[in-house]
C-alpha cells in the first residue's frame, strides 16, 4: 500500500494566501482537538442509531463508512444506518427537498461553500459552535461552512484540486511535457491524436463530471482579474462578457471540435474516467484530485501511472484552483443531537484524519490542527503540493461566491457535445446565475 504512518506536516497557507476574501490560514487552538466529545458523552446514553446520508462517490461512502466504523468502535452504544444517494443536481435536489420537509438524516455529506448556503442554513442546519473542538478547523474551512456568524459544518476530506488527470506511462512513451499553457495542452492533444491514442476523456453520463473545463479554469480568471469574483457577486460581469471568464466554455468546445474526446464520452460514467486514464486507455481526463480515491479502489496497480497537473489557461504557468473539502453536517430536525454533535467533535481531530487518510488515501491538505500527510503520497498528491507550497493556487468560485447556477452541468454537457456554442452556453449559464442570485436576495440583482 504507498499510504503509511510514517508521518510529515502539509501547511495551508498557499490554498488560502490567493483568497479575495483574506482567510487566515489556520486557527491554532490552545490545545490539542479532544476526541471525547462536545460535552454529554455518548457512553453514558442510551443505544442509538443515527441516520447519514452521502452521495454514492467512491470517496465520499469511503470517508464515511470509515469515520462511522471507527466511532462505533469507540462507542459502541452509537450505530449508523448510511444511505447512499446520487451525486450532482439530483443529489442536490434530494439534499433540498429533505431539509425542506422535515425528513433528512441525522448526519449529512455535502459541499461547503455556495451549495452549502444555498440550502438556507440558518433555517434548516444545526450550529455547532459550541464543539470542544471547533477552535481545531481552520479558518479557511469554517468560512465555507459558516453564515450569519454561526458554525454548521466539519470538513471531512481534504483541499482538492480542480485540474487534470494525466496518463504518465503515455506521455513517457510519446516524450510530452508538462502543459502549463492552453496552447501546450492542445499540442499534446494533437501528438497523442497523430499517436491514434485518446487526448481526452469526457463522462456525460455523471453529468457533474462535464463541468472541470469551467469551474477548474477559474485560478486563470483569478490571475488576469483578482476582482472578479466580487464583480460577479455584484453583478458587474458575465461569463458571456468575454474573456478570461468564458475562456472554459470556448476550451470546452474546441476540445470537442478538435476530435480529442473518446468515442463513448456520451455514454461514458465518472469510473469509467477514472480508469480509461488510469491504465492507458486515454491521456487526459480534467477531473477533481478526489478521483485519486477512485483509482485506489479501482485501479490500484496503477496508481503511480497517474499524475495530475493545473487546468491549462491562455498564460503560461498556470495555477491550480482549489476546492474545500465536503463537511458534515446535521438537520434541525434530529431527534439525538448530542450523539451527533459527539460525532462531528470526533471526526475534528487528528484521529479521524488519519483514518480518512487509511481509508481513502490522503489527497491534499486537511482542515484540521495537528493533522499530517503521509511521506509517500500518491503521485496525484505529490504533483499537487508544488503548486501549494509556491503559492500557485486560486480557490475555486463558489468559495468566494455564494452564486452556482444549478443548470451548469447540463450547459457544459451541451457545449462539450457540440450542441451549444460557448458563447451560447455562457449566456445561458448567465441567466441560470441571475435566478439564484435572486433567490438568494442578493443586492444588485
Amino acid at each position: 500500500m504507498p499510504f503509511t504512518h510514517r508521518r510529515r506536516a502539509i501547511a495551508l497557507p498557499a490554498i488560502i494566501a490567493v483568497s479575495a476574501l483574506g482567510l487566515a490560514a489556520c486557527s491554532s487552538g490552545s490545545s490539542s482537538p479532544d476526541s471525547s466529545g462536545s460535552g454529554e458523552t455518548t457512553d453514558s446514553m442510551e443505544p442509538v442509531e443515527l441516520s447519514f446520508l452521502v452521495d454514492n462517490t467512491e470517496t465520499s461512502v469511503g470517508i464515511v463508512q470509515a469515520l462511522t466504523d471507527a466511532y462505533t468502535a469507540e462507542h459502541p452504544n452509537v450505530t449508523f444506518a448510511i444511505e447512499e444517494r446520487p451525486g450532482g443536481g439530483d443529489g442536490d435536489n434530494i439534499v433540498k427537498t429533505r431539509l425542506q420537509t422535515g425528513e433528512m438524516s441525522d448526519l449529512f455529506f455535502y459541499n461547503s461553500g455556495s451549495l452549502f448556503q444555498a440550502l438556507a442554513p440558518t433555517k434548516t442546519l444545526m450550529p455547532i459552535d459550541d464543539l470542544a473542538n471547533a477552535d481545531a478547523i481552520s479558518d479557511t474551512f469554517k468560512a465555507g461552512v459558516t453564515a450569519d456568524g454561526m458554525l454548521y459544518g466539519v470538513p471531512a476530506g481534504t483541499a482538492m484540486g480542480g485540474g487534470v488527470m494525466y496518463n504518465i506511462p503515455m506521455y513517457e512513451e510519446l516524450g510530452l511535457e508538462i502543459p502549463t499553457s492552453w496552447d501546450e495542452f492542445m499540442a499534446n492533444n494533437q501528438a497523442i491524436l497523430d499517436a491514434g491514442k485518446v487526448p481526452v476523456i469526457q463522462t456525460f453520463a455523471d453529468t457533474w463530471t462535464s463541468q472541470l473545463f469551467v469551474l477548474g479554469d477559474f485560478a486563470n480568471v483569478l490571475a488576469v482579474d483578482p476582482d472578479w469574483a466580487d464583480k460577479y457577486t455584484a453583478n458587474e460581469v458575465k461569463y458571456a462578457d468575454g474573456s478570461p471568464a468564458i475562456d472554459g466554455f470556448v476550451h470546452q468546445q474546441e476540445v470537442y471540435e478538435a476530435g480529442y474526446l473518446n468515442e463513448d464520452f456520451a455514454s461514458a460514467t465518472f469510473a469509467d474516467g477514472v480508469r480509461m486514464v488510469a491504465q492507458g486507455e486515454g491521456a487526459h481526463y480534467p477531473m477533481l484530485s478526489f478521483a485519486l480515491a477512485e483509482v485506489l479502489a479501482n485501479s490500484p496497480d496503477n496508481v503511480d501511472d497517474v499524475g495530475y497537473f493545473a487546468m491549462p489557461g491562455a498564460a503560461a504557468d498556470s495555477p491550480l484552483t482549489t476546492w474545500l473539502g465536503a463537511g458534515i453536517y446535521s438537520p434541525t430536525t434530529t431527534e439525538h443531537p448530542d450523539a451527533v454533535k459527539d460525532f462531528m467533535n470526533f471526526v475534528a481531530t487528528p484521529e479521524a484524519c488519519d483514518i480518512q487518510t487509511e481509508a481513502v488515501g490522503a489527497q491534499g491538505p486537511y482542515f484540521v490542527d495537528g493533522c499530517t500527510l503521509p511521506d509517500d503520497v500518491p503521485q496525484m498528491v505529490a504533483d499537487m503540493l508544488p503548486y501549494f507550497d509556491a503559492g500557485n493556487t486560486g480557490p475555486a468560485l463558489e468559495f468566494l461566491s455564494p452564486i452556482k447556477g444549478p443548470a451548469l452541468e447540463q450547459i457544459t454537457v451541451e457545449v462539450g457535445s457540440g450542441i451549444r456554442t460557448a458563447e451560447d452556453g455562457a449566456a445561458l449559464y448567465d441567466q441560470d446565475v441571475e435566478k439564484q442570485a435572486q433567490q438568494l436576495g442578493l443586492e444588485g440583482w
